[in-house]
């Protein structure tokens, strides 16, 4: 796999200095913007939609990595693709028909990823694996940031790992959740290689530099 990527999720930026801390992340080392979706309903949390997300698109110079935390997210995947977003999201636990909206965010363009909460048992993969360019494993309950990280996900990151390779793809991991320089590289062990972190990044007293480490940390 290649170089290991960080995705500061712009749910802890300034919403005051949105360009500006867009603009922080376009000039650090980070890959990824990764922009949380919360819709009040599948999580407890309202987060922002659209017009935001094409506010960030405007001045972005990096990819949208754009998670869906949201019910039936089918009945937005076009609109979410059209206002920017590169990559999208979805929680399996979100919608009934899983290897439609998978083949819905390919036709619009973009790759497409399942999201997997902590108690989701990761057989549910086993199937759908292969329609995946991303996995994105919860290691906090979804829905609001600066949560402590769950140490159960270094094991499912491992056993993730190990189907992914059993079956011969190149799938990647994302973690989400509590991500700092204290447990990344760990998580780099366990076989994941992409990193989301608002709070440790956007609450520090230099977020470039927090990105540098991270990402020095994570490809070390």
């Amino acid at each position: 796999m290649a170089s290991k990527l960080i995705a500061p999720s712009m749910l802890a930026a300034d919403f005051g200095n949105l360009q500006r801390d867009t603009e922080m992340v376009n000039n650090s080392d980070a890959d990824w913007f990764h922009i949380d979706v919360m819709d009040g309903h599948f999580v407890p949390n309202i987060s922002y939609g659209m017009p935001v997300i094409a506010a960030i698109k405007k001045h972005a110079t990096k990819p949208l990595d754009v998670h869906l935390m949201i019910e039936k997210p089918e009945r937005y995947i076009e609109e979410f693709a059209k206002v920017g977003a590169d990559i999208i999201t979805v929680h399996y636990e979100s919608t009934v028909h899983l290897h439609r909206t998978l083949r819905q965010i390919k036709d619009a363009g973009c790759k497409a990823g399942i999201v997997l909460n902590i108690t989701t048992p990761l057989v549910v993969l086993e199937d759908i694996l292969p329609e995946c360019y991303m996995i994105l494993l919860m290691s906090i309950n979804p829905g609001f940031g600066g949560q402590k990280f769950e140490d159960i996900t270094y094991k499912r990151v491992k056993n993730l790992r190990k189907m992914i390779n059993e079956q011969g793809l190149d799938t990647r991991i994302e973690i989400d959740g509590g991500v700092t320089d204290k447990n990344i590289q760990k998580l780099v062990k366990a076989g994941a290689d992409a990193f989301v972190a608002g709070s440790h990044i956007f609450k520090s007293d230099n977020p470039t530099a927090t990105i540098k480490t991270l990402k020095d940390l994570a490809n070390s």
